[in-house]
């Protein structure tokens, strides 16, 4: 008896595996092809100077959020490429914390936002809707914290660098980071993909729903989006992207489900590795954390009123 359950068991195990690998193989391809598309485009960029020219552009409008203008350089770095990016500008100016913080929450709610606006859209979620919606709360919050944290400007004491215009140099090092960060992307998508078709398979999800049903009813999310809102919490959304596309694939969970969780996570993803790493710069965790969650919840919250009177009107008509 205890070897028939066994050989069960592996045999779900590895119907499982094979039944998640080739679409898990698919999205990988079309992600690794967005992020090295996206980073080498970057790379171009930089050599050209053209990001500290958009960033000279943008300073008016971050003084006017408490910010110094050469915030907006690490802002729009993060913008088009990464958390880690947009920490490697920071670093080369001495921020004050008050500048840390607000600087952090706009680079958490907006970062990455090529790939990561590609993959909403990808389970169904209207790009526009995501770009604007990560856009303009990164510069809403900016504001909001501006008027609540005590302090003002406080100009940057260093300068960033501009233009180390040996193209080839710039180049081995972004292979040898594009490497690691496909490398890194392969293993996770790959890894969470396996997990979340095993923990649907043996029933654990209906489990995970059930217990954290109180804390996504609060945010105004359904709870049968309980897994995909663990793994953009904890990984984000370019290494979540096999599970979400999955999941909404799979039927599981429906358009209004994953438009609901899609502006939520927009601004409130990843609140482990980036949270940590920017709090490590300087800027203070909670603050960096709440907020967010402040947004992501009126967020939701308009976004269900928009459906209800949507719901009304076709009702009524």
């Amino acid at each position: 008896m205890t070897v028939y359950k066994k050989e069960s068991v592996g045999m779900r195990i590895k119907k499982s595996v094979k039944q998640v690998l080739p679409g898990t193989f698919k999205t990988c391809i079309w992600l690794i092809k967005i992020t090295v598309g996206v980073s080498f485009a970057i790379l171009f960029l930089k050599y050209f100077d053209i990001l500290p020219w958009i960033s000279r552009f943008l300073s008016p409008v971050f003084n006017h959020l408490g910010l110094p203008g050469e915030a907006a350089l690490p802002y729009v770095t993060g913008y088009f490429v990464n958390v880690y990016a947009a920490i490697s500008v920071a670093v080369a100016f001495d921020f004050d914390v008050r500048t840390l913080t607000i600087l952090s929450v706009m680079i958490l709610c907006s970062h990455n936002m090529v790939t990561e606006t590609a993959v909403q859209k990808k389970t169904g979620t209207s790009a526009v809707r995501i770009v604007l919606v990560r856009t303009l709360s990164a510069f809403i919050l900016a504001f909001l914290l501006n008027l609540i944290l005590p302090g003002s400007i406080t100009q940057a004491a260093a300068a960033a660098e501009e233009g180390n215009h040996d193209f080839m140099a710039m180049f081995r090092e972004w292979a040898v980071s594009t490497g690691w960060v496909v490398v890194k992307m392969t293993v996770l998508i790959f890894s969470l993909a396996i997990l979340q078709k095993l923990l649907s398979e043996f029933g654990v999800i209906r489990w995970i729903s059930k217990f954290l049903k109180p804390v996504l009813a609060f945010f105004g999310l359904p709870a049968r989006t309980s897994f995909l809102w663990i793994v953009a919490n904890i990984l984000g959304l370019a290494y979540g992207a096999a599970v979400m596309l999955e999941e909404t694939e799979s039927g599981h969970v429906n358009r209004r489900d994953i438009d609901l969780l899609n502006v939520h996570i927009a601004i409130s993803h990843s609140n482990l590795e980036d949270l940590i790493l920017l709090s490590s710069l300087g800027g203070v965790w909670y603050i960096l954390l709440i907020t967010r969650w402040v947004g992501s919840f009126v967020l939701v919250w308009s976004l269900r009123f928009e459906y209800f009177v949507k719901d009304r009107l076709k009702k009524n008509y």
